[in-house]
């Protein structure tokens, strides 16, 4: 606008800062994304970003807000306590497993020594039995790292949308695999490139 009254400038700037509220808070709600706009502040316009509020992290989603794909009933409060006790109890029984897991490598290590007067038999043994341990250990670790994940995914708001593409994974799959983090498509594709 030019040559208009300084409030009618603001004026229209006010309702296109609406619109671009209005287009992001759209775009968000087809993608599950977060939208934020920042706090006005007097002389400057505001600005539109995606972002995960604090407040939202601090608090829990609400449960309607988590994603679904279509045709499926929203969350309830119950279905997602039940995920979080479930995500909870694995995050705690993964820890105890990683414990054990390092206190059997210990050992291991502690064990087998330099190796001298064991026969080759004894020596591949103790190598794929410390190798066994070390594996389970790894996969225990990135397990839990799926599960811390899904909890903060549940503080947000972003628990049950598709890491690679963005759509909902689906209420059904997060029930049965609460640490799931894509969509059956794109775990197939995944699968298909292994």
């Amino acid at each position: 606008r030019q040559g208009g009254s300084p409030k009618g400038a603001a004026k229209g700037a006010g309702r296109q800062s609406t619109a671009k509220k209005a287009g992001a808070a759209q775009a968000a709600k087809q993608t599950g994304a977060m939208t934020v706009v920042a706090k006005k502040t007097p002389g400057t316009a505001t600005a539109a970003t995606t972002a995960v509020p604090k407040a939202r992290v601090a608090a829990a989603a609400e449960p309607g807000e988590l994603a679904v794909r279509p045709g499926e009933a929203p969350w309830t409060p119950e279905e997602v306590e039940e995920a979080r006790a479930e995500l909870l109890s694995e995050v705690e029984r993964l820890r105890t497993e990683i414990s054990s897991s390092e206190a059997s490598l210990v050992g291991l290590m502690r064990d087998s020594g330099d190796g001298a007067g064991d026969d080759q038999a004894d020596t591949g043994t103790k190598n794929i039995t410390r190798e066994h341990e070390m594996a389970l250990a790894a996969n225990a670790r990135e397990m839990l790292v799926q599960a811390e994940r899904a909890l903060q995914q549940l503080d947000t708001g972003t628990y049950g949308l598709c890491e690679n593409c963005g759509n909902p994974i689906g209420k059904a799959r997060m029930q049965a695999f609460p640490r799931a983090t894509l969509c059956v498509e794109c775990k197939q594709k995944q699968e298909r490139r292994y």
